[in-house]
């Protein structure tokens, strides 16, 4: 979910709701124990403790506080932290909040006895953490988008595979949607979300960005081919023209065939698992690009040392046995969540998940987005237009040069930045 960086009444306002709910992060000393204050996020908080008591059995003078943060006010929590000098000794933090918290100085980069730790990583799940080149974060689990689909439509429809070209994509939802009958539609575009824009957009040969990362490149013509390949999905009625609120519940609608396609992560594994019924039969699939096999995002969570952290050392042996592959498999096993470390993926609960083989192939051609703190706002902004282009209010064309017009000016303070050398 996206969030905004809060201004300085927000931030003041969060840090006093932060204290009161014990949000300090100050651990408690012991004679002879160091505590350390993890501050982890959903799911991951609910589960961490399940792998830390193996932990502290190795390390018998270190003990770990674990405190929850909800994801929706994660974000804010975290800048509000810095702001009041309050943060823990160590975090999870969603990958496109690094290049922030490393723009304020809050993170520690990577010491060198810790650069084993980039090894064995996806490369463009490593690019998120560096920052000028150096690492400032460490994968802890990782995720990308790609498509779930009901298999058992699309062979119906004469397809024994997702195709991997958008023409001959949409020629297959075409088929799906004379198959399943005119009152469905073939795939699910949630109007309020950007993430499926953005994955189209990243099959292009052009940068989001120019300039250093000081403008927009939205008109650029591989961005407004996504564009109008996107807009064409609602436009010859292959996905409806909808938001996520209006949905009524996800699996409902994928189990009873209204949509046949859904782009989402590995966390809808588990949910298709728990939720669908046995006979409904779906796969996953890599993500279809203009001429072939196309590229994502990279996504997931990194852990984080603070520079204010008195505990560096005993922060740094957290993140070390948290990124350690027989802990991340047995994590993917607790969690759903996909082990940022390949070769996590070799061990048998991990390689024997037949939902999980794409999205391998899928990491392995993910594209970095621009690392910029504006970024999350900018992708906002790219929906907004987005949005009002499918409901013709613009064309490919002039809603790439808008969503350039919006970029711009959220840039506008880093370009006057860059131009003082200062950026």
């Amino acid at each position: 979910m996206t969030q905004m960086r809060p201004d300085r009444r927000a931030a003041l306002g969060l840090l006093a709701g932060a204290a009161a709910t014990g949000l300090a992060g100050c651990a408690r000393e012991e004679a002879g124990v160091t505590r350390l204050t993890f501050w982890a996020m959903g799911n991951e908080a609910t589960n961490v403790p399940q792998v830390l008591p193996e932990f502290e059995r190795l390390n018998p003078g270190i003990k770990v506080d674990v405190q929850a943060l909800p994801w929706t006010a994660a974000h804010q929590k975290l800048l509000t932290a810095y702001a009041g000098d309050s943060l823990p000794d160590l975090s999870q933090v969603g990958n496109t909040w690094v290049a922030e918290m490393a723009a304020i100085g809050a993170i520690s980069p990577l010491p060198a006895f810790a650069s084993d730790l980039l090894t064995d990583q996806f490369p463009a799940v490593l690019e998120t953490n560096r920052i000028d080149g150096r690492p400032v974060a460490t994968p802890w689990y990782v995720d990308t988008r790609l498509i779930f689909y009901r298999s058992d439509l699309l062979e119906r429809a004469g397809h024994a595979s997702v195709p991997q070209t958008w023409a001959s994509w949409k020629q297959a939802m075409h088929t799906v949607k004379r198959t399943v009958g005119q009152d469905k539609y073939a795939v699910l575009l949630p109007l309020n979300e950007f993430e499926q824009l953005l994955t189209f957009g990243l099959q292009g040969d052009q940068p989001l960005l120019r300039d250093q990362d000081t403008r927009g490149n939205f008109s650029s013509p591989s961005f407004v081919a996504a564009l109008a390949f996107y807009k064409s999905l609602f436009d010859e009625g292959l996905a409806p023209v909808a938001s996520a609120a209006q949905i009524s519940n996800v699996w409902t609608e994928f189990e009873r065939g209204w949509f046949s396609f859904y782009f989402s992560g590995p966390w809808t594994i588990g949910e298709f698992r728990n939720r669908l019924k046995p006979e409904t039969r779906w796969m996953t699939s890599g993500v279809p690009g203009p001429d072939g096999p196309g590229a994502s995002a990279p996504g997931g969570s990194s852990l984080v040392v603070y520079r204010s952290s008195p505990r560096q050392e005993a922060a740094w042996k957290l993140v070390r046995y948290l990124s350690e592959p027989a802990v991340q498999a047995r994590f993917n096993v607790i969690t759903g969540d996909l082990p940022a470390r390949e070769s996590a993926w070799a061990t048998p609960s991990v390689a024997g998940d037949p939902y999980i083989a794409a999205f391998k192939g899928q990491l392995s051609r993910a594209e970095a987005v621009p690392k910029v703190p504006e970024w999350e706002r900018i992708v906002t902004e790219m929906q907004i237009v987005a949005e009002r282009m499918v409901r013709g209010e613009f064309t490919p064309e002039t809603a790439g040069a808008e969503i350039d017009r919006r970029a711009d000016r959220l840039l506008e303070k880093r370009r006057w930045m860059l131009e003082r050398g200062k950026a």
